[in-house]
């Protein structure tokens, strides 16, 4: 359970990262975010890669990025 917990931490801060969001989801929204993108990714991508928790850490990664690029906020 901590370890996914872990798991989704980093996943979200890498999506984070990686998109250059200027959104302040602090640790709790990478959390979530992270496993959601992990959830999502998965089911879209597959399984493969290196794995964590449970989690495919690349097919994870791109769910993330997918989730922030959808519902990330605009700054017009």
């Amino acid at each position: 359970m901590l370890s996914s917990i872990i798991a989704g931490a980093i996943i979200g801060l890498i999506a984070g990262a990686l998109t250059s969001s200027d959104d302040r989801r602090g640790c709790l929204g990478n959390i979530i975010l992270g496993l959601a993108g992990s959830w999502i990714g998965q089911l879209l991508f597959g399984d493969w890669g290196p794995q964590f928790a449970g989690m495919a850490l690349v097919p994870s990664v791109f769910g993330a990025v997918l989730l922030v690029a959808l519902f990330g906020r605009r700054n017009s």
